[in-house]
């Protein structure tokens, strides 16, 4: 009789036990967009889209093509910072979305791939946490060989609960481990419709006060005959030796747009170019 009332307590137990050591995993939380990271700068970097003389044509003016020119190299400052200098981290990011995560804890979850298609090898480790009011992000990458380095956490981040705000802050490298660039989103539905990025690292490489700090460029939609945007305040270095504004607009349909930038023409006025990215009279 005892030995058959032990057998009913230890059932008992296990039964009433084994539930709570469950957890319940739930579903891992949604990754942001790659668009609330990446900027399209592809109408500006795509050397195709740059305007040139057709053959034969002769046009009495100089650098037909100036005012697109500029706007471009302003765009390139910042898609450099964001493709060349943060590239590894920023196509992890991409790639993160094409790979299934695993529950590794209490609401977190874990992307966990090698990255494939850039030059090096290199593993992430993307992992999520839900928390109050939205999701924490961490990204640590480790690369095999030379300048070998282990679960670099190069960039980390929140979302919104609802999914349509949040921002990144990067890291510069894995030898200057100081925070390089914040990027801050809004989404709009399923599209991003507002980022900003800001230069935050206090000092270069040299270790002297980096000048280029508090730069930004902002993105955006617009509505109208232009409907995207960059609003730029950047350190130009070489003559004004100061902060400058440069305001972008484009149609994103034909690539037509606009410019404007005090420093740059001497005047606060729009300076165009067509669907060719030549110079034209801004349209009334």
């Amino acid at each position: 009789m005892k030995q058959k009332l032990l057998l009913l307590a230890t059932s008992l137990l296990l039964i009433t036990t084994l539930p709570a050591c469950k957890k319940d995993k739930g579903s891992p939380p949604a990754l942001p967009l790659y668009g609330s990271m990446a900027i399209d700068f592809s109408l500006f970097t795509d050397p195709g889209k740059k305007g040139e003389l057709p053959e034969g044509d002769i046009k009495d003016i100089p650098d037909p093509d100036e005012n697109f020119s500029f706007s471009a190299q302003m765009a390139a400052i910042w898609s450099n910072i964001l493709y060349i200098d943060l590239a590894v981290p920023v196509e992890a990011f991409r790639q993160a979305h094409n790979k299934a995560p695993s529950w590794i804890d209490d609401k977190t979850w874990e992307w966990e791939f090698a990255v494939t298609g850039i030059p090096g090898t290199y593993n992430a480790r993307l992992v999520g946490k839900k928390v109050a009011g939205g999701t924490e992000w961490e990204m640590f990458i480790s690369k095999e060989g030379d300048g070998a380095f282990d679960d670099f956490l190069w960039f980390t981040g929140q979302s919104s609960e609802d999914g349509l705000s949040g921002s990144w802050t990067f890291s510069a490298n894995a030898q200057f481990q100081q925070p390089l660039l914040q990027i801050d989103w809004i989404r709009s539905g399923n599209t991003i419709s507002q980022v900003k990025y800001t230069y935050i690292r206090e000092v270069n490489d040299a270790g002297q006060p980096d000048l280029f700090k508090t730069s930004y460029i902002e993105y955006g939609r617009l509505t109208g005959t232009y409907d995207f945007y960059f609003d730029i305040r950047i350190y130009e270095p070489l003559v004004i030796e100061d902060f400058v504004t440069v305001l972008i607009e484009w149609n994103s349909a034909t690539g037509a747009g606009r410019v404007k930038a005090l420093h740059k023409f001497s005047d606060e006025e729009w300076h165009c170019w067509d669907n060719e990215k030549f110079n034209i009279d801004c349209p009334s």
